[in-house]
């Protein structure tokens, strides 16, 4: 059965939309367990503001937080993002057979047809045939109107 909804997958996109969140969860990918303020240091916002995303993080299933004494260390989980890799990669196989099947339809039947021209006329001469995407419609040119006043200041 198809599920069009699907909660946890939509939380955990959301929270991997934000730059700052993706780059939380990449110094996570570097060590094993990092300490909120840890973590916090190298950006340029607030203690508070790191915590929402935190919370974000947290509420999407993506990190999961222990607290020992008066210090919180986050660590990754694996279960929202193996969700997600499932997701993706089904699209993912169905674009590249999509794809496939372009690129071998292109490839069977090449566009457009090599016909020789006469060595007397030039593809922008007049008496040049048109392509088929433009058969019927020739350039005209451009008509305009005269200039309008012009405010000095």
């Amino acid at each position: 059965m198809v599920k069009y909804k699907e909660d946890a997958l939509d939380r955990t996109f959301a929270a991997l939309s934000d730059p700052t969140r993706r780059a939380l969860l990449a110094r996570l990918g570097n060590r094993e367990s990092l300490s909120v303020s840890e973590l916090a240091q190298p950006f340029s916002m607030s203690l508070p503001a790191i915590m929402k995303h935190l919370d974000v993080l947290s509420d999407a299933g993506l990190i999961a937080r222990e607290k020992t004494g008066r210090t919180v260390a986050c660590r990754l989980t694996a279960q929202p993002m193996e969700q997600a890799m499932d997701w993706l990669n089904r699209y993912r196989r169905f674009w590249s057979d999509a794809l496939d099947r372009l690129a071998a339809f292109v490839e069977e039947d090449p566009w457009p047809p090599s016909q020789a021209l006469p060595s007397t006329t030039t593809p922008n001469s007049p008496r040049a045939p048109a392509s088929r995407s433009r058969a019927g419609s020739a350039r005209r040119p451009k008509k305009s109107t005269p200039r309008g006043p012009t405010r000095k200041a």
